[in-house]
């Protein structure tokens, strides 16, 4: 039996917003030795199985280039991707909504407590 009459190609079924298949095509093991870190930090064997991280490394860039996809989606009507697209749509998955709310505060205080200390040094330089 013939499989040509199963419906469109999936080519056929991705939308404009999605890359090409070439864009798609990575240099993996970019990720290896911080996922194997992370896997470790999590419960895992201190040196996991190449192929398991491998995996993970697939399953993390899926998850990350469709939030972006995503997001971008969200954002075409403003023009501009920011930060609060990507809240929005983790909106409903409240422990990582609480994470990312949480580094994002303290990103904006080490902001600012990097602002305080380049002041300090200006000063410094200027009193010398």
């Amino acid at each position: 039996m013939n499989n040509s009459s199963a419906g469109p190609s999936s080519k056929a079924r991705v939308g404009a917003s999605q890359p090409s298949e070439n864009s798609l095509k990575r240099k993996r093991g970019m990720f290896q030795k911080d996922l194997q870190h992370m896997m470790y930090g999590f419960g895992d064997d201190s040196n996991p199985l190449p192929e398991t991280v491998s995996l993970v490394e697939d399953i993390v860039v899926d998850y990350v280039t469709d939030m972006v996809h995503k997001a971008q989606d969200i954002a075409t009507k403003r023009g501009k991707l920011l930060t609060e697209d990507f809240l929005f749509l983790i909106r409903k998955d409240l422990p990582k909504l609480n994470r990312c709310t949480e580094l994002l505060s303290m990103n904006e205080e080490l902001k600012q407590a990097r602002k305080a200390f380049e002041v300090d040094e200006e000063k410094l330089a200027s009193h010398q």
